[in-house]
């Protein structure tokens, strides 16, 4: 009896424990999407053309309001890429709406003639 009455508050203690857990993941996990993006420039790209490029990302939360943060800033970059950065969409429609929207289509001009090859991901909690 004893070992059974253990047996049940240990699984009353992972079962409170879980509800817990999901219960902080889904009050602390944002239903937002990041968008990364990592960056290998051409050879030849200016100092200059770069900056220009991420500026242009630092303007867009003003120019698409379904963007609402971005970071420009590398700390770390790996895998051949020179460059990294992320905007923060305030839900998956407005990053699929974002696709072609003349913001993006503008910032393209700064971007797309200097730019090697990128990778991008796109994470959310949902």
């Amino acid at each position: 009896m004893k070992q059974f009455l253990m047996i049940a508050m240990a699984a009353l203690m992972l079962t409170v424990g879980a509800t817990n857990m999901e219960a902080v993941i889904k009050k602390t996990a944002p239903a937002t999407v990041i968008h990364v993006v990592t960056v290998k420039w051409k050879a030849g790209t200016k100092p200059e053309q770069i900056k220009a490029a991420l500026d242009g990302v630092q303007a867009l939360p003003i120019k698409y309001k379904g963007i609402v943060r971005v970071w420009t800033e590398s700390i770390k970059v790996q895998g051949g890429k020179a460059n990294a950065f992320v905007m923060e969409f305030k839900d998956e429609a407005a990053l699929k709406a974002y696709t072609d929207s003349p913001a993006q289509l503008e910032w393209y001009k700064t971007y797309l003639d200097i730019r090697e090859e990128s990778a991008t991901f796109d994470i959310t909690n949902k």
